[in-house]
């Protein structure tokens, strides 16, 4: 199966035994910059998984402004900790690389971390000195040293991090980059920074080791940035230097493009790949296509078309780590496919508050691969899971993996819950796929189904179960409201007709702004009201600024402090602070959330008959599906 896709590569002293990269991503499971074994272990397990080249996220080149929470490679000490990662993802039969990094502004997730900036600039109110002369010299120098670093700790090869507004980008892109020095103006000056730190790589590796280099195919968003014509002209600069391959991402942390570095579900797969073919055709370098590719089909399409030469597949590999493995041997119906929600990568990854490290809404395991253990039970026990949504789903799989029997009773005709509703909503459509393969691997692993079935205290009197597992979720908000232009959004998403023309949604969060999505795509004119001081607060980064910036499109109007007071003749009463007031619409929409179900009876004939049971999911506080799934395959783990 896919045979370019797992076709050799082979680019001075590395071959890899496939076209697919683990690419640099930000884990946070290092501690005090150092290499744990949590981190060792994340890496492994792909490398097992058949991955060609593992790519060690961002590690520091520069002590002063090394943050906390990313790896470092800027002092010796740092080696020994990459010498074993190397060695472990060599065991596995990969191929390992590094990615040297200066954050500039990224640094500031660490307080004590130095800042450095092409020159001094304002941000929220603070002045950051800009880089002195001496400063550009030492970071230089620095790349160096980690360089060779990089070599005596194992590794591969170096990928050179010049994207995403941090330093060697800041200083190349005249957008960021206004210094009326040698290291400014002329794109010539501007690039003489990065191609010094080029230099001191190339200087301290041996000739035979190939030097990547991740480059933004253009400055999206960002007024006087690059242009592709501008970074066809850069990356022709970086061959001369020593620049073997080009990893061509899109994106920047200072504008609305944060989205394009870790693109959500609202951007088509492989939707910068048209950029990385046409960069590779015009500079002639071996190219990696980044942006979205989550399918071995999708993969195999762009290489088939010989548009690059590798492909990143970064968050397929946190859904399945045997993404390789799967795909190179035909069971693609077993893969766990990424669906672009970005709740435990990105979201995991910049919520430095709820988050201990990354994590993955497909996959719990992420970042425990060494703490949680999917084994056989000495103790199979018959368990009741109270319905088929993801987290009943999960938590069946997993028994049943164990040695489990595993009887999931779904009280509707179909598998999925609200997965499945979400997948409804304009773009979406991934997810709705996605909760139905997982039914049907469930049922492939064992697990018994009976849809159009519910649960009662009658099914406890009428078979023997050990363990009862409650997932059945929960309701949707109603705030009591009826009529019959009246209706709950949820309805809506799964194809309930409303009419009129203007709609007024009840409701900012995540689920009420994809129903006014769905309503406006359908020619409505829709306003959604919001109490709280901002709409979305239940949706991260990158997904709120598609979903804003689509609404914004749409012509959607968000009311935000202004809360429902109640149906009025031809419309609704709203408040926004002292002040009452009309809106005309001609339907509303009710999506202020959802309740666990009164499980109460349930829970007590359990206790009644002495069957012990567990709560997982929505049914026990509705919450993000990440949540759920985890709860689900802990519940799944307990004997």
């Amino acid at each position: 199966m896919f045979p370019k896709l797992f076709e050799p590569f082979s680019i001075k002293s590395l071959t890899m035994r496939n076209r697919v990269v683990m690419p640099a991503m930000g884990t946070r499971m290092c501690h005090e910059r150092e290499v744990t074994d949590k981190l060792v272990e994340y890496h492994r397990v792909r490398a097992a998984g058949g991955v060609g080249l593992s790519i060690v996220e961002v590690s520091a080149v520069h002590a002063p402004s090394a943050p906390n929470c990313f790896l470092s490679i800027a002092e010796d000490r740092f080696i020994e900790g990459h010498r074993r990662l190397t060695d472990a993802i060599h065991g596995e039969g990969g191929r390992a690389g590094i990615q040297l990094w200066q954050g500039s502004i990224a640094v500031a997730m660490d307080p004590k971390a130095q800042i450095l900036v092409p020159q001094t600039m304002s941000v929220h109110g603070f002045e950051i000195p800009g880089i002195t002369v001496e400063q550009i010299h030492e970071v230089i120098d620095c790349y160096g040293k980690a360089a060779a670093r990089c070599v005596e700790a194992g590794y591969d090869c170096i990928e050179f991090h010049c994207a995403h507004n941090y330093l060697p980008h800041s200083f190349l892109s005249a957008g960021l980059n206004h210094r009326d020095d040698e290291w400014g103006g002329s794109l010539e000056n501007r690039a003489k920074f990065p191609l010094a730190c080029i230099r001191a790589i190339r200087e301290n590796i041996p000739e035979d080791m190939p030097l990547f280099m991740r480059i933004g195919a253009f400055d999206d968003c960002l007024e006087g940035g690059m242009t592709i014509e501008d970074t066809i002209e850069f990356c022709k600069m970086t061959r001369e230097a020593g620049v073997d391959v080009l990893d061509v991402s899109r994106g920047n942390i200072v504008t609305a493009a944060n989205a394009l570095e870790v693109p959500p579900i609202d951007l088509k797969p492989g939707f910068n790949i048209d950029n990385a073919a046409r960069i590779r055709r015009e500079t002639g370098m071996p190219t990696i296509g980044v942006g979205r590719i989550n399918t071995p089909e999708l993969a195999e399409k762009i290489l088939e078309d010989d548009q690059v030469d590798l492909v990143v597949m970064g968050r397929a590999q946190l859904a399945d780590p045997e993404f390789c493995n799967k795909a190179r041997e035909g069971k693609t119906d077993s893969i766990v496919y990424c669906v672009g929600c970005d709740q435990g990568c990105l979201d995991g990854f910049a919520n430095l508050r709820d988050f201990e490290h990354i994590t993955c809404l497909r996959n719990p395991l992420v970042g425990h691969e060494l703490d949680w253990k999917v084994e056989a039970t000495d103790k199979p026990e018959r368990v009741a899971i109270v319905g088929g949504g993801v987290a009943g789903l999960m938590t069946a799989e997993t028994l049943v993996a164990r040695g489990h029997e595993a009887v999931v009773f779904e009280a509707g005709d179909h598998l999925g819950g609200q997965f499945v509703t979400a997948g409804k909503a304009p773009g979406k459509h991934e997810m709705e796929v996605a909760a139905e393969l997982m039914g049907e691997q469930a049922k492939r692993s064992g697990v018994e189904v009976r849809l159009n079935t519910p649960f009662t205290p009658e099914t406890i009197a009428g078979e023997h179960f050990d363990r009862v597992v409650i997932a059945n979720g929960a309701s949707p908000t109603t705030l009591g409201l009826s009529g019959e232009n009246v209706h709950v959004a949820h309805d809506v998403l799964e194809g309930e007709p409303v009419a009129g023309e203007r709609v007024v949604v009840i409701g900012g969060g995540l689920v009420g702004l994809e129903v006014a999505d769905a309503l406006a795509v359908a020619g409505k004119k829709v306003t959604v009201l919001e109490m709280a001081e901002r709409a979305g607060a239940d949706l991260g980064s990158a997904r709120a600024t598609c979903v804003f910036g689509k609404l914004a499109k749409l012509g959607v109007e968000i009311l935000t402090s202004t809360a429902f007071a109640g149906l009025a003749e031809g419309g609704v009463r709203v408040k926004s602070g002292d002040e009452e007031r009309e809106i005309s619409c001609d339907a509303v929409v009710v999506a202020v959330g959802s309740r666990a179900r009164d499980n109460s009876e349930l829970v007590a004939a359990l206790d009644a008959a002495g069957i012990p049971h567990c709560t997982v999911g929505d049914a026990e506080r509705p919450r993000r599906a990440l949540d759920a799934i985890r709860e689900g395959f802990l519940a799944g783990l307990e004997d």
